[in-house]
Protein backbone atom coordinates (compact mmCIF):
# COMPACT_ATOMS: atom_id res chain seq x y z
CA UNK A 1 0.00 0.00 0.00
CA UNK A 2 2.97 2.34 1.01
CA UNK A 3 4.31 1.65 -2.88
CA UNK A 4 0.86 2.49 -4.21
CA UNK A 5 0.43 6.02 -2.45
CA UNK A 6 4.00 6.68 -3.41
CA UNK A 7 3.23 5.85 -6.96
CA UNK A 8 0.00 8.33 -7.16
CA UNK A 9 2.34 11.22 -5.31
CA UNK A 10 4.56 10.84 -7.69
CA UNK A 11 2.15 11.06 -10.47
CA UNK A 12 0.15 13.84 -9.41
CA UNK A 13 1.58 16.52 -10.50
CA UNK A 14 1.91 15.17 -14.02
CA UNK A 15 -1.88 15.15 -14.06
CA UNK A 16 -2.28 19.19 -12.56
CA UNK A 17 0.51 20.37 -14.99
CA UNK A 18 -1.65 20.09 -17.77
CA UNK A 19 -4.09 22.76 -16.49
CA UNK A 20 -1.99 25.32 -14.11
CA UNK A 21 1.19 25.39 -16.69
CA UNK A 22 2.04 26.52 -20.07
CA UNK A 23 1.35 24.20 -22.89
CA UNK A 24 5.33 22.73 -23.00
CA UNK A 25 4.50 21.52 -19.39
CA UNK A 26 1.26 19.71 -20.81
CA UNK A 27 3.87 18.58 -23.98
CA UNK A 28 6.11 17.57 -20.92
CA UNK A 29 3.39 14.83 -18.47
CA UNK A 30 1.69 13.87 -21.60
CA UNK A 31 5.83 12.66 -22.70
CA UNK A 32 6.48 10.98 -19.27
CA UNK A 33 3.39 9.75 -18.96
CA UNK A 34 3.48 7.58 -22.43
CA UNK A 35 7.01 6.66 -21.25
CA UNK A 36 5.59 5.46 -17.85
CA UNK A 37 3.01 3.05 -19.75
CA UNK A 38 4.89 2.01 -23.13
CA UNK A 39 8.69 2.93 -21.80
CA UNK A 40 10.86 5.27 -23.16
CA UNK A 41 10.42 4.38 -27.48
CA UNK A 42 9.38 7.60 -29.03
CA UNK A 43 8.77 10.59 -27.31
CA UNK A 44 5.06 12.74 -28.56
CA UNK A 45 6.08 16.06 -30.70
CA UNK A 46 2.97 18.38 -31.25
CA UNK A 47 3.60 20.76 -34.03
CA UNK A 48 1.95 24.13 -34.27
CA UNK A 49 1.32 26.21 -37.40
CA UNK A 50 2.81 29.29 -37.85
CA UNK A 51 0.11 32.06 -38.85
CA UNK A 52 0.46 33.84 -41.88
CA UNK A 53 1.69 37.54 -41.99
CA UNK A 54 -1.29 39.92 -42.34
CA UNK A 55 -1.10 43.82 -42.87
CA UNK A 56 -2.34 44.21 -39.67
CA UNK A 57 -0.32 41.87 -36.97
CA UNK A 58 -3.01 39.52 -34.79
CA UNK A 59 -5.83 40.60 -37.70
CA UNK A 60 -7.76 37.53 -38.81
CA UNK A 61 -7.72 37.70 -42.28
CA UNK A 62 -11.18 37.69 -44.15
CA UNK A 63 -12.25 34.01 -45.58
CA UNK A 64 -11.91 34.64 -49.23
CA UNK A 65 -8.12 35.83 -48.74
CA UNK A 66 -6.87 32.17 -47.99
CA UNK A 67 -3.29 33.45 -49.12
CA UNK A 68 -2.90 31.44 -52.29
CA UNK A 69 -2.90 35.15 -54.18
CA UNK A 70 0.18 36.38 -54.63
CA UNK A 71 0.77 39.60 -52.02
CA UNK A 72 -2.41 38.57 -50.29
CA UNK A 73 -1.94 39.71 -47.32
CA UNK A 74 -5.59 39.77 -45.65
CA UNK A 75 -6.44 43.47 -46.67
CA UNK A 76 -9.65 44.05 -48.04
CA UNK A 77 -11.49 46.56 -45.67
CA UNK A 78 -14.43 47.79 -47.39
CA UNK A 79 -15.12 44.04 -48.62
CA UNK A 80 -14.26 44.30 -52.20
CA UNK A 81 -13.32 41.02 -53.31
CA UNK A 82 -16.50 39.00 -51.21
CA UNK A 83 -17.82 37.53 -54.64
CA UNK A 84 -15.49 35.40 -56.39
CA UNK A 85 -15.51 36.74 -59.20
CA UNK A 86 -15.21 40.46 -58.35
CA UNK A 87 -12.43 39.38 -56.58
CA UNK A 88 -10.45 37.53 -59.75
CA UNK A 89 -11.01 41.24 -61.62
CA UNK A 90 -9.62 43.21 -58.72
CA UNK A 91 -6.43 40.58 -59.14
CA UNK A 92 -6.00 41.80 -62.76
CA UNK A 93 -6.77 45.32 -62.31
CA UNK A 94 -4.57 45.49 -59.57
CA UNK A 95 -1.94 43.73 -61.80
CA UNK A 96 -2.38 46.03 -64.86
CA UNK A 97 -2.16 48.96 -62.74
CA UNK A 98 1.28 47.72 -60.59
CA UNK A 99 2.95 47.44 -64.03
CA UNK A 100 1.94 51.13 -65.24
CA UNK A 101 3.31 52.39 -62.37
CA UNK A 102 6.22 51.04 -62.74
CA UNK A 103 7.06 51.73 -65.93
CA UNK A 104 5.64 55.51 -65.13
CA UNK A 105 8.04 55.98 -62.13
CA UNK A 106 11.32 54.60 -64.19
CA UNK A 107 10.30 57.23 -66.92
CA UNK A 108 9.27 59.80 -64.65
CA UNK A 109 12.95 59.29 -62.59
CA UNK A 110 15.01 58.53 -65.79
CA UNK A 111 13.69 61.47 -67.96
CA UNK A 112 13.84 64.27 -64.66
CA UNK A 113 17.56 62.59 -64.22
CA UNK A 114 18.32 63.83 -67.56
CA UNK A 115 17.04 67.09 -67.19
CA UNK A 116 18.14 68.21 -64.13
CA UNK A 117 21.94 67.10 -64.96
CA UNK A 118 21.60 68.99 -68.28
CA UNK A 119 22.39 65.63 -70.73
CA UNK A 120 18.63 66.26 -72.65
CA UNK A 121 16.64 69.69 -72.51
CA UNK A 122 12.93 67.54 -71.89
CA UNK A 123 10.16 69.44 -69.85
CA UNK A 124 9.40 68.03 -66.31
CA UNK A 125 7.52 65.11 -66.66
CA UNK A 126 3.58 66.75 -65.90
CA UNK A 127 3.92 68.96 -68.44
CA UNK A 128 5.25 66.21 -70.99
CA UNK A 129 1.59 66.05 -72.30
CA UNK A 130 1.80 69.59 -73.84
CA UNK A 131 5.04 69.21 -75.71
CA UNK A 132 4.56 69.69 -79.37
CA UNK A 133 6.07 67.04 -81.63
CA UNK A 134 7.38 67.68 -85.59
CA UNK A 135 6.60 64.34 -86.91
CA UNK A 136 3.34 64.38 -85.64
CA UNK A 137 0.07 66.38 -84.51
CA UNK A 138 -1.11 65.67 -80.83
CA UNK A 139 -4.52 64.68 -82.45
CA UNK A 140 -2.67 61.84 -84.02
CA UNK A 141 -0.37 60.61 -81.88
CA UNK A 142 -3.67 60.68 -79.42
CA UNK A 143 -5.65 58.62 -81.82
CA UNK A 144 -3.00 56.17 -82.32
CA UNK A 145 -2.54 55.73 -78.64
CA UNK A 146 -6.39 55.14 -78.01
CA UNK A 147 -6.41 52.69 -80.98
CA UNK A 148 -3.57 50.58 -79.89
CA UNK A 149 -3.94 50.74 -75.95
CA UNK A 150 -8.20 49.99 -77.55
CA UNK A 151 -6.50 46.38 -79.00
CA UNK A 152 -4.36 45.34 -76.31
CA UNK A 153 -6.68 45.74 -73.16
CA UNK A 154 -9.67 44.67 -74.96
CA UNK A 155 -7.83 41.43 -75.80
CA UNK A 156 -6.81 41.52 -72.30
CA UNK A 157 -10.04 41.66 -71.30
CA UNK A 158 -11.35 38.47 -73.54
CA UNK A 159 -8.21 36.56 -72.39
CA UNK A 160 -9.57 37.24 -68.86
CA UNK A 161 -13.06 36.39 -69.71
CA UNK A 162 -12.17 32.99 -71.60
CA UNK A 163 -8.28 31.99 -70.74
CA UNK A 164 -6.24 30.68 -73.35
CA UNK A 165 -8.26 32.28 -76.25
CA UNK A 166 -6.19 34.49 -77.33
CA UNK A 167 -2.96 32.16 -77.42
CA UNK A 168 -4.76 30.25 -80.64
CA UNK A 169 -3.10 30.34 -84.00
CA UNK A 170 -3.82 33.13 -86.13
CA UNK A 171 -5.20 35.29 -83.40
CA UNK A 172 -2.22 37.78 -83.25
CA UNK A 173 -0.54 37.84 -86.12
CA UNK A 174 1.51 34.90 -85.99
CA UNK A 175 3.02 36.13 -82.42
CA UNK A 176 0.44 33.63 -80.55
CA UNK A 177 3.74 31.09 -80.22
CA UNK A 178 6.17 34.47 -78.81
CA UNK A 179 3.69 35.30 -76.86
CA UNK A 180 2.76 31.81 -74.42
CA UNK A 181 -0.90 33.03 -72.77
CA UNK A 182 0.00 30.71 -70.15
CA UNK A 183 -2.57 32.12 -67.50
CA UNK A 184 -4.53 35.60 -67.53
CA UNK A 185 -2.02 38.36 -66.68
CA UNK A 186 0.98 36.39 -67.88
CA UNK A 187 1.53 36.53 -71.16
CA UNK A 188 5.20 35.49 -70.67
CA UNK A 189 6.93 34.14 -74.04
CA UNK A 190 10.10 35.66 -75.28
CA UNK A 191 8.65 38.88 -76.04
CA UNK A 192 7.55 39.54 -72.49
CA UNK A 193 9.52 37.18 -70.98
CA UNK A 194 12.75 36.93 -72.90
CA UNK A 195 15.00 36.18 -69.83
CA UNK A 196 13.10 32.95 -69.04
CA UNK A 197 12.55 34.16 -65.22
CA UNK A 198 9.17 32.10 -65.52
CA UNK A 199 8.85 29.82 -67.94
CA UNK A 200 6.32 28.01 -66.00
CA UNK A 201 4.11 30.52 -64.21
CA UNK A 202 2.16 27.68 -62.44
CA UNK A 203 4.91 27.58 -60.06
CA UNK A 204 6.26 31.20 -60.16
CA UNK A 205 4.85 32.16 -56.89
CA UNK A 206 8.37 34.38 -55.54
CA UNK A 207 8.26 35.90 -58.98
CA UNK A 208 4.37 36.80 -58.55
CA UNK A 209 4.96 37.55 -55.03
CA UNK A 210 8.45 40.19 -55.85
CA UNK A 211 6.17 41.93 -59.14
CA UNK A 212 3.45 42.77 -57.42
CA UNK A 213 5.09 43.99 -54.13
CA UNK A 214 7.08 46.39 -56.35
CA UNK A 215 4.00 47.41 -58.27
CA UNK A 216 2.41 48.51 -54.93
CA UNK A 217 4.93 50.36 -53.76
CA UNK A 218 5.24 52.33 -57.60
CA UNK A 219 1.95 52.93 -57.23
CA UNK A 220 2.56 54.59 -54.18
CA UNK A 221 5.58 56.47 -55.04
CA UNK A 222 3.47 57.29 -58.43
CA UNK A 223 0.84 59.07 -55.41
CA UNK A 224 3.87 61.30 -53.70
CA UNK A 225 4.67 62.39 -57.31
CA UNK A 226 1.40 63.86 -57.85
CA UNK A 227 1.25 65.48 -54.39
CA UNK A 228 5.24 66.96 -55.14
CA UNK A 229 4.09 68.31 -58.49
CA UNK A 230 1.02 70.43 -56.95
CA UNK A 231 2.50 71.42 -54.07
CA UNK A 232 6.03 72.47 -55.05
CA UNK A 233 5.47 72.35 -58.88
CA UNK A 234 8.80 70.38 -59.60
CA UNK A 235 9.57 66.95 -60.30
CA UNK A 236 10.81 64.50 -58.35
CA UNK A 237 14.91 64.70 -58.74
CA UNK A 238 14.54 68.66 -58.20
CA UNK A 239 12.52 67.71 -54.99
CA UNK A 240 15.51 65.12 -53.78
CA UNK A 241 18.10 67.29 -54.50
CA UNK A 242 16.50 70.24 -52.63
CA UNK A 243 15.86 68.23 -49.61
CA UNK A 244 19.59 67.19 -49.35
CA UNK A 245 20.99 70.42 -49.54
CA UNK A 246 19.14 71.28 -46.33
CA UNK A 247 17.79 67.80 -44.80
CA UNK A 248 16.50 69.53 -41.30
CA UNK A 249 14.43 72.44 -43.29
CA UNK A 250 13.37 71.57 -46.68
CA UNK A 251 11.28 68.94 -45.17
CA UNK A 252 7.60 67.61 -46.19
CA UNK A 253 6.51 69.52 -42.87
CA UNK A 254 8.00 72.55 -44.08
CA UNK A 255 6.61 72.23 -47.49
CA UNK A 256 3.07 72.18 -45.92
CA UNK A 257 3.36 74.50 -43.58
CA UNK A 258 4.15 77.17 -45.99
Amino acid sequence: MAVAMGRALLLHPCFTSRNTHNPYSSLAADTLWSAAKTGPRHPLTVAQAQPRPTWLPGLDPPPYLDGSLPGDYGFDPLGLGEDPNSLKWYVQAELVHARFSMLGVAGILFTDLLRVTGIKNLPVWYEAGAVKFDFASTRTLLFVQLLWMGYAETRRYMDFVSPGSQAKEGSFFGLEAALEGLEPGYPGGPLLNPLGLAKDVKSAGAWKQKEIKNGRLAMVAMLGFFVQAAVTHKGPIDNLVEHLSNPFHNTIIHTLSN
